[in-house]
Order: structure tokens, then C-alpha cells, then sequence
């Protein structure tokens, strides 16, 4: 059992990028670490550090529910896509650490959902 974020397209054959629940988890640590912070000191994720103390378009990824909760507008996925994108180019290092390495991976595709959800006017769904 896992998570899979999709396009609501109902083109069952459109990418989506997968995790199982605790490799989402690991998934979120990095992104927040690559924006600065701690999930695990946040509101939800076991700390008390609340949300509008960091600044990052990232939140909406960040700050959801596993699976379940609202999807992502278009909008939405418009203002994470340039981050993530610039996340997952950031390391094209000789870096050979296999996690960095699928977490790269995780990121690439998440690009690559984003972009179309937003050529496609859909929302994101965490499903």
C-alpha cells in the first residue's frame, strides 16, 4: 500500500509519481531540508513550529495529508513546479548515495506530473 500522486485526467495511461507511506515521508524530509528546515519541528509532523513561520511555494506538498485532503489546483501545482524543478537539477553530482539519488528520481517525476497538470488545466490528486 503507498500513495500516488496522478493528474486528474482520466487518462489512465498519464505519469504519476509513487511512494510507499514512509518513503513519502523520507521524500517531504529532504524537500524541507532542501528549503531550510525540519519537517519533524513543524505543526503535524510532530513539532509545534507552525506553518507560517517558513516561506517556501513547497507548503501545499509539504503541509498534506499522506492521502486524502484537497488536491492541488493547477494554480497550486504552477507555483510548486519551478522549486522542485530547481531541486531536482541542482544535483546532477557525482553524488552515487543511492536515497539522494531516488530522491532526485521521485523529484524528476514529480516535474514532470506538475507540468501536466498545468498544460492540462487538472488538478493534482494524492491518492
Amino acid at each position: 500500500m503507498g500513495l500516488v500522486l496522478f493528474p486528474e485526467d482520466d487518462d489512465i495511461s498519464s505519469p504519476d509519481v509513487s511512494w510507499s507511506y514512509s518513503g513519502f515521508g523520507m521524500f517531504r524530509r529532504w524537500l524541507a531540508q532542501a528549503e531550510g528546515f525540519a519537517l519533524d519541528e513543524m505543526h503535524g509532523f510532530g513539532g509545534q513550529r507552525p506553518w507560517d513561520d517558513v516561506s517556501t511555494t513547497l507548503a501545499p506538498v509539504l503541509n498534506h495529508p499522506d492521502d486524502g485532503g484537497p488536491d492541488l489546483t493547477p494554480v497550486q501545482c504552477a507555483r510548486i513546479l519551478p522549486r522542485v524543478q530547481q531541486i531536482a537539477d541542482q544535483s546532477k553530482s557525482e553524488d552515487t548515495n543511492p536515497l539522494l539519488q531516488r530522491h532526485l528520481d521521485d523529484a524528476r517525476r514529480l516535474v514532470v506530473v506538475l507540468q501536466l497538470c498545468i498544460e492540462k488545466d487538472v488538478n493534482l490528486v494524492f491518492g
